[in-house]
């Protein structure tokens, strides 16, 4: 009785082992395709990633342009009545607001462009 239960208990126990070494064995196999997929993935950035991070510095030129043109917009009435300062002033908040232009999309562009001469 003792030898049966004792028989019963090595096929067990081999049973056993056998699941526990096959899962090992294809952890072995799998771990570089793992480590190289993770190294992959942290290295790179995904699509997505890069288009919210464009969208967040497109937004920050577009809020910059539009303080610029607020900005523009009390120096020029003030050069209207005759403040040189103020001229000057609007003078570079123009130049600024050409060089952030071509950075901005169109659509968003095309609202916040200074007024043209002859609306001034």
């Amino acid at each position: 009785m003792g030898h049966a239960i004792r028989s019963i208990a090595v096929v067990a126990a081999a049973l056993a082992l056998q699941g526990c070494l096959a899962k090992t064995a294809v952890d072995v196999v799998t771990l570089p395709v793992k480590v190289a997929s993770s190294a992959v993935d942290v290295a790179t950035t995904s699509q997505s990633e890069a288009d919210q991070k464009r969208g967040r510095e497109i937004r920050r030129r577009e809020e910059r342009l539009g303080e610029l043109q607020r900005d523009y917009n009390k120096q020029i009435e003030k050069c209207g009545d005759g403040d040189q300062r103020a001229c000057d002033h609007a003078r570079q908040d123009y130049a600024e607001m050409q060089v952030l232009l071509p950075s901005i999309p169109v659509e968003s562009a095309e609202t916040t462009q200074p007024p043209a001469a002859s609306d001034r």
